[in-house]
């Protein structure tokens, strides 16, 4: 399988949460049956022929069952021991835009052994991704995207009529469907594929956005769960300046990892020098455009903070090092420390209707602008919150806002995060747990990086042994940090698939 997205470098379009009502508006009335989809016709996937694949026809909206439908992508990779067989498996990746199919193309390689023998593992694309109908807009308008970062009122009121104009434009590529790709009827796709696997019960792995879709899929059909794993949380709840302000404290957070690596990393080509003084020199060259990529594009400081939220994925330590000492011996480097993998375009439809982050004025932006950099100076808040804030100005309303966590009748779930990630940042599984307190069990990596599943024999033991024979240890429970290699920076996404996320870019 194609490694997931590993967003390294530019600012990402992403979210920034409002308090909100909950999504009725997408639940069954009471009483009213689910949706009754069809058979799934599988057959073997183009791409892995071992993998089966195939279509499950669903409502594009579920207030209207006999309306317009489309074609949500499945597939199978069946147990390896098919008579121990435990159950099926969903996963998903994250992004939003991370295709849960092309996942499972490398289920075995991202998974230990005993969990690929005795689960099928089932891949989906969520609606407005991939091969579900993906959500699309024009090309040539999405490179004209003015900066994310205004300087004064006319600059953000250019952005606000950009996002509209896009936001028209995907809606009118798109079709219905962009209207209806939140994270909520993404769960009820979740139990159409279970009720057409014929499975009373399933099992599930979401990684990054990916928790979002475990948490609402929990909420609504925790009778339904035999396991679920959500790693590396998304925290459905937060106010946009909570957070703006908590993603910026992560990007930050990780900076100073990075530094502290180096101070105790002989192989760092930062060992026994001041990497702070270093850096905060590469930052004011930034500042006065003397900073200036091959092609002679100017290296914001923004740039230089968005580097460090991408290197903070991995984490790549080593191979960012490298990178840093060539930028600040002058040697020719690109923007981007490295690049990312890009879907169509989810993010409009997906997150800005998962997450009602709408500035009013550019006063309140310079406002939320100021915080984040006093917060994160090093990195100047965190490229995630902040393309994520300004990748919704001009929206109307999310139609799945932002609401307390309330998981009433599923078992025990795992909830797991690194201490350190740029991407999900550990506040927000500290919250998300505390929400659901009487159902998670809270396990914390205490090293670097997106994604805990296979961090340590440690995290391994637990992921493993909870999807097998449910057992859990104690919450609150922690694993050891473990020293990241030094990678070279081509090999960082050979070794398997990695989470895809939190955010496409857009």
């Amino acid at each position: 399988m194609q490694p997931m997205m590993r967003v390294f470098g530019a600012a990402l379009a992403s979210s920034a949460l409002v308090l909100g009502s909950s999504s009725a508006a997408f639940a069954a009335p009471e009483g009213q049956p689910e949706y009754q989809a069809g058979a799934i016709d599988w057959k073997p996937c183009t791409e892995v022929p071992t993998v089966d694949c195939g279509f499950l026809e669903l409502p594009v909206d579920y207030a209207k069952p006999n309306g317009e439908k489309f074609q949500l992508a499945v597939s199978r990779r069946r147990a390896n021991d098919q008579a121990n067989k435990i159950g099926s498996m969903v996963i998903n990746p994250g992004g939003p835009g991370g295709s849960g199919v092309d996942f499972s193309f490398g289920a075995d390689r991202y998974f230990s052994k005993e969990i690929v023998d005795k689960f099928d593992v089932i891949g989906f694309d969520p609606r407005g991704v991939a091969r579900s109908q993906p959500i699309k807009c024009s090309a040539d308008l999405m490179q004209k995207a003015p900066s994310a970062y205004p300087k004064n009122a006319a600059e953000y009121d250019q952005l606000v009529a950009f996002n509209k104009e896009l936001r028209a434009d995907c809606r009118k590529q798109s079709g219905a469907i962009f209207d209806h790709a939140s994270t909520a009827e993404v769960a009820q796709d979740i139990d159409a594929i279970r009720r057409a696997l014929g499975e009373k019960k399933i099992n599930y792995y979401g990684v990054s956005y990916g928790t979002i879709m475990g948490q609402h899929y929990a909420e609504r059909y925790g009778k339904n769960i035999r396991a679920m794993i959500i790693d590396s949380n998304m925290d459905h709840s937060l106010g946009t300046w909570k957070f703006l302000e908590t993603e910026a404290r992560g990007a930050e957070d990780m900076f100073n990892e990075w530094v502290k690596w180096s101070d105790r990393t002989p192989t760092s080509p930062f060992y026994g020098k001041d990497l702070r003084k270093i850096w905060n020199d590469l930052l004011a060259k930034a500042d006065r455009g003397e900073l200036k990529d091959p092609n002679g594009r100017v290296i914001t400081a923004e740039n230089l903070g968005a580097n460090v939220v991408g290197m903070g994925y991995g984490p790549a330590f080593k191979p960012f090092a490298d990178y840093v000492a060539r930028l600040a011996a002058g040697a020719p480097v690109s923007a981007k420390f490295a690049e990312g993998e890009t879907f169509e375009n989810p993010f409009a439809g997906v997150f800005c209707n998962d997450y009602n982050l709408r500035v009013s004025s550019y006063g309140e932006y310079k406002a939320l602008n100021t915080m984040e950099k006093r917060v994160a100076p090093n990195t100047r808040g965190s490229s995630i919150g902040h393309g994520a804030m300004m990748g919704c100005v001009g929206y109307p309303k999310a139609t799945n806002s932002q609401r307390p966590l309330k998981i009433k009748n599923a078992p025990k779930i795992l909830l797991t995060n690194s201490r350190y990630d740029t991407a999900t940042v550990y506040e927000w599984a500290v919250n998300a747990h505390r929400q659901s307190r009487d159902t998670t069990v809270f396990v914390t990596y205490e090293g670097w990086g997106h994604g805990v599943y296979d961090r340590s024999e440690c995290t391994l033991k637990i992921n493993n042994e909870y999807l097998v024979s449910l057992k859990l240890p104690r919450s609150g429970t922690t694993c050891a940090a473990v020293e990241p290699p030094a990678q070279e920076a081509g090999a960082l996404t050979a070794k398997r698939p990695v989470p895809a996320g939190p955010f496409s870019l857009r």
